[in-house]
Order: structure tokens, then C-alpha cells, then sequence
């Protein structure tokens, strides 16, 4: 079975409201060719979105969303009989010894015989890319396909900030290759910059801005799979294994209203689609959004004509917060 795109846990996720949002952005979006995704996150709005528009800018600051839409976007040749054989290949390796992710994950966010193949499956991969005995745009597919299989098999709730200590994998570690998207005719431009700094040099006809609204800094939250990315080795400390903090995100700090007035004021395009989930009043501090639904609204009222459509949607629940009547909002602004 191949991985689709949307076939990752991901906090934040829009798959399940892509239906609704897609119907909106077809409603109030006329006469669009190019499409924005300013934080694309999982990469799913833009995919399902690809037959909408021709021209795709997409963008998330973290490395390992940055790989994984070079994997499912990319249109470079690949020779598929090969990664084929390597898929065949990493699931029938055994009796390995320990590396740098058993060591630092084994036995806490993966089984300890699940970490020595990952780990291992991620020195191969670099010494394949480094041998040219894999292309770049094949290097992203099998390591996008790594993520996705890791992520599969990893002790955690959707997330990496802990590990569940009494996890016990129902199924081993499988390999298993992502299924690429058919980007044919698409003009598609893939980025990993600071959505502020990008807003000034991009232009088009729609952007998609879902920014992070609370203290749950991403990088923090997909550490692991960042690390095994990156594979700098860094060493790694606390219960949680984390690596010195890098990409830690405005828009997760008291800062974050004037990150995003910034951001709107920026931004060139025709028409300005914001979601937002109405988690204001969290019990949870980590869960309280930095920026109010009535502050978005004033800031892109400032930028042109803003419709606010919801839908009732289930929220990311740590277990300390209930909010009853949860909704998901669109707001979508006519850029004056």
C-alpha cells in the first residue's frame, strides 16, 4: 500500500475540511490561476487543490515538510523498477546493530528492533545519494517514504513533543513508498523560508494562510522526524530527546498578532483565505490561541471586503480542554 499524501497524523491537519473548504474558495475565488500555500503544513490543501489552479508557490519552514513535497510534487523522471528493489531490500534487513536512532529513540518514540531500521535505512539512503546510485528526486521519495513509514510505527499521539511509555507497536516497521502526485501542466515552485520574509517576493492570485495560532511550537512538536531529516546527529537531551531549539515560530509567542499584520499587509494577492479554529478560551495554555478571531477579522478588514464562514469540527485534544460547539472558521478577504 502506497502512502498518500494525507496518510500522516499531523496536528493542524486540513484533510478532513478539505470538501468544505475547496466548495468556498470555488464560491468566492473567481477567474484564479495561482495559489499561495503560505503554511503548508502536511501539504494536503495544495494537493487537493491541484486541479483547481496552474501555478502552485508552496511553503512550510520546517525540513522534513520541505522533503515530503519535493517527494509527492516534484515531476522529475525517477526509475521506479529501482526504488522497487530498494523498498524490497530495507524490508528484509535484520540482525542490525545499534545506531543513531535506536540509540537516542529506541525503546521510546520506536521499538528498539524498529529504530535500528530506521536509523539504518537513513545511513543507506545519505551513502545511496553520496554513490549517485539514487537521484535527488528519488533521495526524496525514499526518504519521504521513510517519514511516513516511521511515523506509522512511532509511540506518540500524532505528535513527537512525548512518547507513550506503554506503547506496544501492533505491527512491525514496514517500508513502504509514497504515492507521487500527478502534477502534469503545473507550474509548482516549492519553498522552506520565513512565511514573512516570502510574502514580499511571491505573488498571486490566492493565498492559504493556516499559521500556527498557539504556544505548540511545530518544530518542537515533529523533532524526531526533523532530526532524522536533517541527520546532523546532534546530540540530544531530556526525556523527550529533543536537539537544541531552531525554527521557533513568531506566530507561537505573544508576538503573534504583529507577525501576522505584517504578514497581511505583505501579501499580493487577490484574495486572502484564512482558517481558524476557535480554541480561545482553552483550558490548556499550550492550546490558547496568541491571536482572537476578532483580531484576524480587524486585520484583514483592513486589506479589503472579508466573508467568515465556519463548520463544526473536532479539535486536537490533550485531555485538559472541552469546548463545546468547536468550529473551524474561513475567513476569505477581497483583497481592495
Amino acid at each position: 500500500m502506497a502512502f498518500k499524501i494525507e496518510n500522516r497524523r499531523y496536528v493542524g491537519s486540513k484533510t478532513k475540511l478539505m470538501t468544505w473548504i475547496k466548495d468556498e474558495i470555488n464560491k468566492h475565488c473567481k477567474k484564479c490561476s495561482s495559489f499561495f500555500d503560505v503554511f503548508a503544513g502536511t501539504g494536503v490543501v495544495s494537493a487537493y487543490l491541484i486541479n483547481e489552479f496552474n501555478d502552485f508557490y508552496i511553503n512550510d519552514f520546517l525540513y522534513s515538510n520541505e522533503v515530503i513535497y519535493k517527494a509527492f510534487f516534484n515531476k522529475g523522471k525517477v526509475n521506479i523498477d529501482k526504488l522497487n528493489a530498494i523498498k524490497k531490500e530495507y524490508n528484509e534487513i535484520e540482525h542490525l546493530s545499534n545506531n543513531y536512532v535506536s540509540n537516542n529513540y529506541g525503546d521510546k518514540f520506536f521499538s528498539k528492533i524498529d529504530a535500528k531500521k530506521i536509523g539504518f535505512i537513513r545511513e543507506d539512503l545519505e551513502n545511496k545519494l553520496k554513490s549517485d546510485f539514487i537521484t535527488e528526486n528519488e533521495f526524496n521519495i525514499l526518504l519521504a517514504s521513510l517519514l511516513y513509514s516511521a511515523d506509522r510505527v512511532a509511540h506518540t499521539v500524532g505528535h513527537y513533543e512525548a512518547f507513550i511509555k506503554s506503547s506496544h507497536a501492533d505491527c512491525p516497521f514496514k517500508f513502504e513508498l509514497i504515492e507521487r502526485m500527478n502534477t502534469a501542466g503545473k507550474k509548482i515552485k516549492i519553498y522552506r523560508e520565513d512565511a514573512n520574509v516570502l510574502v514580499k517576493e511571491v505573488k498571486a492570485d490566492i493565498a492559504f494562510i493556516d499559521p500556527p495560532y498557539n504556544s505548540r511550537q511545530y518544530s518542537r512538536f515533529y523533532h524526531v522526524l526533523e532530526n532524522i531529516t536533517k541527520w546532523e546527529k546532534p546530540k540530544l537531551t531530556g526525556t523527550a530527546m529533543k536537539p537544541t531549539p531552531e525554527n521557533m515560530s513568531e506566530y507561537c509567542r505573544n508576538g503573534a498578532v504583529d507577525a501576522f499584520k505584517d504578514l497581511i499587509c505583505n501579501l499580493n494577492v487577490k484574495y486572502i483565505v484564512v482558517t481558524y479554529n476557535n480554541t480561545y478560551n482553552s483550558k490548556s495554555s499550550s492550546s490558547k490561541n496568541k491571536i482572537t478571531l476578532e483580531e484576524i477579522e480587524s486585520i484583514l478588514n483592513k486589506k479589503g471586503k472579508t466573508d467568515i464562514l465556519n463548520t463544526p469540527y473536532k479539535f486536537f485534544n490533550a485531555g485538559k480542554t472541552d469546548l463545546k460547539d468547536h468550529k473551524e472558521y474561513l475567513f476569505i478577504t477581497r483583497v481592495k
